[in-house]
């Protein structure tokens, strides 16, 4: 549960703790998205939430009606927090967790377009994403298998199968449906960010998971009940992005790896494997659904450093 405390705003006023309710709601879906979507760490979606808390107690009419929010008032709240004092860095997060919290409005069709698109951000150093090994991907989808529970293997197999050999977003997996299937064609429609569409391929491993998940678990997941979802949860809904979020947790665990897993950790690897084996960066970014092929190469640095990491382990001189 998210709390709401006394915060000063930059100008230095006291306003009122206490968020609208309208607010205070935005903000728990917005702190679910953040854990299981954009995976990000409980202390990171703690302090975006603590930047949005002061933003919106700065501005309450920002917080009673989000949608009514304008770039100039967004404009003068970046400029209050460059003359508090602040480090460079500090206010840089604040307007990125800003502009990421009404990114995430436009996705969930709350707002038409995004009025923190256009804020200036310090210039920052770019993360490598984290990416398996193909190994850990092996070992990690056999982990989904083995376990007892013969129908949630079947569905947890079938999900890594798909993720990991499509490239998906979680958001994309779990708004499958079972029309969006071609399995025997070996492709799979996908609805991506900001209703496009694309198709992208299925392999074989996942065809086959797919099917063996249709033909056994999905009827048992679904009973009595009629739905489009392609994964549902146990009582025959579509499956959220929480429940995925556990089902991978679990698998990391019975994998045995010691290292921090997320959803978007397979489109990662999707992405650098591919590249490994010589695909083609415009192939990469059109199976991912990127609009701009600067996002795709990103990948290729982290080609680069396997290729480095690679050289450093197997050359004499390396």
């Amino acid at each position: 549960m998210i709390e709401t405390g006394t915060t000063r705003s930059s100008a230095g006023q006291k306003p009122s703790s206490r968020l609208p309710e309208a607010a205070q709601r935005l903000l728990e879906r917005f702190e679910s998205y953040l854990l299981v979507e954009r995976s990000v760490t409980h202390g990171s979606a703690e302090s975006y939430l603590a930047d949005l808390r002061q933003f919106f107690l700065a501005l309450p009419e920002a917080a009673a009606r989000p949608a009514a929010t304008t770039r100039k008032m967004l404009h003068d709240y970046a400029r209050r927090l460059g003359s508090a004092g602040l480090a460079t860095t500090t206010v840089a997060r604040k307007l990125v967790s800003i502009r990421l919290f009404y990114r995430f409005l436009v996705s969930e069709q709350l707002l038409t377009a995004n009025p923190a698109d256009d804020i200036d951000l310090p210039k920052r150093r770019r993360k490598l994403p984290g990416v398996l090994t193909q190994d850990e991907v092996a070992k990690l989808i056999d982990a989904a298998s083995r376990v007892p529970d013969r129908f949630w293997a079947l569905r947890s197999r079938a999900m890594l199968e798909v993720m990991y050999g499509s490239g998906l977003r979680v958001s994309e997996l779990l708004g499958l449906e079972t029309g969006n299937l071609a399995l025997f064609d070996g492709f799979l429609r996908v609805m991506g960010k900001r209703s496009k569409e694309r198709v992208v391929p299925m392999g074989q491993p996942a065809i086959n998971a797919v099917r063996d998940y249709l033909s056994v678990a999905r009827p048992h997941y679904a009973g009595k009940k009629t739905s489009p979802s392609l994964f549902l949860n146990h009582r025959g809904g579509r499956l959220s992005r929480m429940g995925f979020l556990n089902i991978l947790r679990a698998c990391v665990a019975l994998a045995g790896i010691n290292r921090r897993v997320t959803p978007h950790t397979f489109r990662h690897s999707f992405a650098t494997h591919l590249l490994e084996g010589g695909a083609d960066l415009r192939a990469v970014q059109e199976m991912l659904g990127h609009s701009s092929i600067a996002t795709t190469q990103i990948y290729t640095h982290v080609d680069r450093e396997y290729l480095r990491e690679t050289h450093r382990t197997f050359h004499p001189r390396g």
